[in-house]
């Protein structure tokens, strides 16, 4: 098992142990997967608890749908999406080990989370997207998600264009790792995600899962976010969103085996079990 580990605040993760899953949690009202079904707190603060329960190691709560098409949301309206779930979550949470991240690419809804209880920041731009989340994020400890898009969500799926995708995706880490240490934060610190689905067609997306194993940079953990996306019903020839299901399950028994260490789901207990099993075959061997 890849022996990288992760400092999110005051701990240190293994994944020598095992990897992790984080469950999703969309505090919008144009998600592709749940279409608003968790925009209301209490609907956002019940369904985080079911995935704790579960079984989830950490749980990511966003206010801003990054699907293809999307649009920009304000900062204002963003905070008044995501905090009050962070603040009941983290007064609500069973078990005090679990994370909480916030998925955001704003400085002020990132610094406002943090301040609230959050655990980790997860940045869909790789920390480019506002000049003020490298400043911000230096003068914590929080751990954090750096994931590859090319384009902006509104735009990223209109003929993206690579020359070598899986070479760009890594070139990508190292740029992004050398700017993070030159603000000051420390390499620990630093989760890798390829973007799956994020400026890329099935055939990148493809690709980028085949080659999972030489995707890491500096021993960093890698981060796979595939559940429910539309590349799977490429694949099968069938759009609907129950039809993704377990097919990501499959794919979170194929990327731990092949060396991820986080799976970012939708349904946290068929995923848990899948990497709970490929684990355990892969320790026998």
């Amino acid at each position: 098992m890849n022996a990288a580990v992760w400092k999110v605040g005051g701990r240190t993760l293994d994944f020598s142990r095992g990897g992790l899953v984080m469950g999703i949690v969309n505090a919008t009202p144009d998600s592709f997967s749940d279409g608003g079904r968790f925009l209301l707190p209490v609907n956002a603060l019940e369904h985080a608890l079911g995935l704790e329960a579960e079984g989830a190691d950490i749980i990511d709560i966003g206010g801003e749908s990054t699907r293809p098409g999307s649009l920009p949301v304000e900062a204002d309206e963003e905070l008044v999406r995501v905090i009050p779930v962070v603040e009941a979550f983290v007064r609500h949470r069973r078990r005090p080990s679990t994370l909480l991240s916030v998925d955001t690419s704003k400085a002020r809804v990132a610094e406002a989370a943090l301040k609230a209880g959050t655990d980790i920041v997860n940045d869909v731009t790789g920390l480019r997207g506002d000049p003020d989340m490298l400043r911000v994020l230096a003068g914590t400890r929080c751990g954090i998600v750096l994931m590859h898009m090319r384009g902006e969500p509104r735009t990223m799926q209109q003929a993206p264009v690579y020359h070598d995708i899986v070479g760009e995706v890594r070139q990508f880490f190292e740029e992004r790792l050398a700017t993070c240490l030159e603000a000051g934060i420390a390499p620990e610190r630093l989760c890798f995600d390829p973007g799956i689905g994020f400026g890329k067609t099935l055939e990148h997306n493809l690709a980028l899962l085949r080659a999972l194993g030489s995707l890491r940079v500096a021993d960093r953990p890698i981060l796979l976010g595939v559940s429910r996306k539309s590349f799977i019903g490429a694949v099968l020839g069938d759009p609907s969103m129950e039809a993704r299901e377990w097919p990501t399950v499959a794919l979170t028994a194929y990327a731990r085996q092949h060396g991820v260490d986080i799976v970012r789901v939708h349904d946290v207990r068929p995923n848990r079990e899948a990497l709970r099993m490929t684990e355990a075959i892969l320790a026998a061997r």
